[in-house]
């Protein structure tokens, strides 16, 4: 009987509007528990997700029949919309338009997993802004500053 067999790991990475620091750590696991059950019930196993106070990374096994710009539109449509029926936070949250998607191979998985947990100790030598264009150089992702996560200066 024929199947699909694969092997699809993507990291998706996305900030909060302006790379505001909304996100409290005294709410973020609440937050990351809600985002691993969207993707949970969209069919794809979340590997890994943490982040800072300002972005979140996580990482999925993904079925090839998964449409990543819909899960991710969901993820934060509905994520928005879980922070803010929370209260978790008194000013207007909302997530940037656009993400990074950054796929790895089997072999890559423990680092990336690691990577990903080890972000608020990573964040205190280098900013969001560094690390995301230290991906988009290393995977040769052509990009225009202009349309970069509505950069503002640091």
């Amino acid at each position: 009987m024929a199947d699909t067999y694969t092997q699809i790991y993507i990291q998706i990475i996305f900030a909060v509007q302006n790379r505001n620091a909304l996100i409290d750590p005294t709410w973020e696991v609440e937050l990351f528990k809600y985002i691993t059950g969207i993707v949970t019930n969209k069919g794809q196993k979340m590997l890994q997700i943490n982040g800072t106070r300002n972005h979140i990374h996580f990482f999925i096994g993904m079925k090839p029949t998964c449409q990543l710009s819909d899960l991710v539109r969901e993820v934060k449509k509905s994520s928005d919309k879980f922070i803010q029926e929370n209260k978790f936070t008194r000013f207007k949250f909302i997530w940037q338009e656009g993400f990074g998607a950054f796929s790895y191979s089997h072999s890559q998985l423990t680092d990336v997993i690691q990577y990903i947990e080890k972000q608020k100790e990573r964040h205190k030598k280098r900013t969001f802004r560094d690390e995301y264009m230290a991906y988009l150089k290393a995977f040769e992702i052509e990009f225009k500053n202009e349309y970069l996560f509505e950069w503002i200066p640091d």
